[in-house]
């Protein structure tokens, strides 16, 4: 009997020492065929051996923070439509997409942070960096689609309405928005210079937008068209659309200053405002595209 238990002991410690190499790969096969029920944390997969080989690493955070993008992105457009197609399902989904975009910052940064302690090369410093200053206007983005949620969610439970007016001002703006949106993270995903350019010129029209839309609003409310309260919101709208297009044009304006191997953003938008005529030509477009009905 003796002999038995040892023979089966030893065939247990085999056992283990042959699978123990392999745990990170059962774990994750167990996950695929027995997947969390709630489907809602899904881990960011940035792996602690690739630091030793920061080319691949920079490869998987670009695809990780890619992910980012998408998610925040997402987040901002299902929230542009809550104003006229609110459901409490797809306020869970924005929120779930504001606390993933959180958890991809939060892993992503610190996991760069990390790899910038390697032994990298210029172009790959410069990369890091570049992901590093995106991840963080991509989750700004994401917190501007909770706000207007939030936003959304007001006007309804209070039985607020704007005027049919500012109604028809608030599609051009969440337009122009939705636009810059996606040409930024087009720009990033696929490092697509041309659709940079495009982004600084969206958003300075964008800025003049919500100047004459909260010019325009103020009239309304002292004409007894639109109620104070309302107005309050309003105003809170125009900012987290104003401030969404600037992180856009945070990420357009890396993108850029990456292909340049420079790292000097505000000099980058600057000189793109000064006096090119390629962004006036684009201004005018967009200024056109969305210009506001006269009042």
């Amino acid at each position: 009997m003796s002999g038995i238990a040892i023979a089966h002991s030893l065939f247990n410690i085999l056992c283990t020492a042959m699978l123990l190499p392999a745990g990170g790969l059962l774990e994750k096969l167990a996950i695929r065929i027995v997947p969390d029920k709630g489907g809602k944390e899904q881990p960011v997969e940035l792996e602690e051996r690739l630091l030793i080989t920061p080319s691949v690493a920079l490869g998987r955070c670009r695809a990780v923070a890619g992910e980012m993008a998408r998610c925040a992105g997402e987040a901002l457009h299902m929230a542009l439509t809550t104003f006229e197609n609110y459901s409490p399902e797809l306020a869970e989904s924005i929120r779930e997409n504001e606390s993933r975009c959180d958890r991809y910052e939060d892993e992503l940064g610190t996991y760069l942070v990390r790899l910038s302690a390697q032994q990298l090369s210029d172009a790959e410093s410069e990369e890091a960096t570049e992901l590093l200053k995106i991840i963080g206007d991509f989750e700004r983005i994401s917190d501007h689609a909770v706000n207007l949620l939030a936003a959304s969610e007001e006007l309804r439970s209070k039985g607020l309405g704007f005027s049919a007016t500012a109604e028809k001002e608030l599609k051009v703006l969440i337009g122009a928005v939705s636009e810059i949106l996606n040409t930024a993270e087009r720009a990033f995903s696929e490092k697509d210079l041309a659709a940079a350019a495009q982004v600084e010129p969206l958003k300075q029209v964008i800025v003049a937008l919500k100047e004459q839309m909260r010019t325009r609003h103020i009239l309304r409310m002292q004409q007894g068209h639109c109620s104070i309260e309302a107005g309050f919101v309003w105003s809170d709208l125009l900012t987290d659309l104003e401030r969404t297009s600037d992180h856009c044009s945070n990420i357009a304006g890396c993108v850029l200053d990456a292909a340049n191997h420079g790292l000097n953003l505000h000099e980058t938008l600057r000189a793109m405002r000064a006096d090119d005529p390629d962004f006036r030509r684009a201004y005018g477009t967009y200024a056109e595209k969305y210009r506001l009905q006269a009042v």
